[in-house]
């Protein structure tokens, strides 16, 4: 038996509806998404992992971005390249590419995909057409952690723990720097060679961080480089080389600007 009438089943349900507090934003979504670019694809640098960009993907999530990190081989660029591209192609729409140290090259030999709107460039190397990383750096004077390049029987190259306490991550924690050092991807020295052939920021719009305490690549090449490919905007963080991890929201409001101002077609 129905011990509640239907009329009064629909008043009880609309009073219940009216006191119940309104779902806030974040319960729903992190924010209202953006207009124009939606889909930011990180990529990360040598001796490192998607999980670089950790401190700065929730940042850009809370406003709305579908943000993805690719993962690396980073066995050569043909394959960081080939990764980069795969997750290009999964997005939706028009991709702002952002590239840390070695992704940088990655980004610029990536970054032709006729989906990538625009290039950021976090302490990043972005070589010119026919020219590698290492012909890159070798242009200015060297920094100090190149002495902590260690290279092994494999052919590979890896950053001692002092080269990550001293000069890759300097200004980050303890703890941070034995986590960098523990989860550190070695990476053939021969992919360091890998020429560009044609550079994306020749033709897409650049944005680019210096890290001005940078002691793996020089910051006058990252000034220098800024200048080369006309950067929009060049913002300077007194930072180390992980400047992504030591000042996140400053990387973040970098990549957030340029992804609103960026060209959609």
């Amino acid at each position: 038996m129905n011990l509640i009438s239907g009329s009064l089943a629909g008043a009880l349900a609309s009073l219940l509806l009216a006191a119940a507090p309104a779902p806030t934003p974040s319960a729903a979504h992190p924010s209202t998404p953006p207009a124009g670019i939606q889909n930011i694809v990180l990529v990360h640098g040598t001796w490192a992992d998607g999980s670089s960009w950790a401190k700065v993907i929730p940042l850009l999530t809370a406003k709305g971005y579908h943000v993805t990190a690719v993962q690396n081989p980073l066995t050569s660029l043909a394959d960081d390249v080939a990764a980069t591209k795969r997750a290009i192609d999964l997005q939706d729409g028009p991709v702002l590419l952002v590239g840390h140290s070695w992704g940088g090259v990655v980004i610029t030999e990536a970054g032709t995909d006729p989906k990538v709107a625009g290039l950021v460039y976090v302490a990043a190397a972005a070589p010119d057409a026919g020219q590698s990383f290492l012909e890159l750096v070798q242009t200015f004077p060297g920094t100090p952690g190149n002495d902590q390049i260690q290279p092994d029987k494999f052919g590979y190259v890896h950053m001692s723990p002092k080269g990550f306490v001293e000069d890759v991550a300097q200004d980050l924690s303890k703890t941070e720097q034995q986590v960098a050092i523990a989860t550190q991807t070695p990476q053939p020295f021969a992919a360091l060679k890998d020429k560009v052939s044609t550079p994306a920021w020749q033709t897409k719009p650049s944005w680019y961080i210096v890290a001005a305490n940078d002691r793996m690549i020089n910051p006058d090449l990252e000034r220098s480089l800024a200048k080369k490919m006309k950067a929009t905007s060049t913002t300077t963080l007194p930072a180390s080389h992980m400047v992504l991890l030591a000042q996140p929201d400053k990387v973040a409001d970098v990549i957030l600007a340029a992804a609103a101002k960026a060209p959609v077609k």
